[in-house]
């Protein structure tokens, strides 16, 4: 009996030893899994994010084209209402299964500033049915849709927790020298393919 007691102290070293592994290990794998799920949410949050830009952005290309054709924007390959149509149904199609991920993976502030992109590049699609020709109006849309992508970017960027990433206003075409004489085909206006991107 007195052997056991002279064990004694290192059996409950022992014991201690064991438990406080198996704790140490439990919370490193628990953190693990926390950081392993949260990249795994941050990961299709981003993908959701994407997708609902993308799908914005091709009715917003779309609109440009017919802008163009109707004589209020600049681009360089303008489409009619009537071929442009089915491209315009399949874009919009588009925006209802990304709308959807946005609502149901989004942060707030994100999902609002999407609903507010939306809602321009809505406003756009209906002033191009009404087949208006307003160069100034189309313009002032132009920018206020540039604005709101801008917030939907910077909202996912906070969300994610990325740095402040570009506004990608930018001109495609480099800005003629100062005191250079504009293009012969240009008049004083900007070349089609030197509009900003957006």
């Amino acid at each position: 009996m007195s052997a056991f007691i002279q064990q004694l102290p290192a059996l409950i070293g022992v014991v201690i030893g064991a438990l406080g592994s198996y704790w140490a290990s439990a919370r490193g794998d628990r953190a693990r899994f926390r950081r392993e799920q949260a990249a795994r949410w941050d990961e299709r949050r981003l993908t959701a994010y994407s997708e609902y830009a993308r799908a914005l952005k091709k009715s917003v290309t779309l609109a440009y084209r017919i802008a163009a054709h109707l004589g209020n924007d600049p681009h360089p390959h303008p489409l009619s209402p009537e071929e442009a149509a089915p491209a315009v149904a399949a874009a919009t199609d588009a925006r209802d299964p990304a709308g959807e991920a946005l609502l149901m993976l989004g942060a707030r502030d994100v999902v609002e500033k999407g609903r507010q992109w939306v809602v321009v590049v809505m406003e756009m699609e209906a002033f191009l049915r009404e087949g208006t020709h307003d160069p100034d109006a189309w313009s002032g849309m132009l920018a206020r849709q540039r604005a709101a992508r801008e917030g939907y970017y910077a909202a996912v960027r906070r969300d994610l927790a990325l740095p402040p990433g570009h506004a990608a206003d930018w001109a495609l075409v480099p800005s003629r020298p100062e005191g250079s004489a504009p293009a012969a085909s240009g008049g004083g206006r900007r070349p089609p393919c030197g509009r900003s991107v957006g």
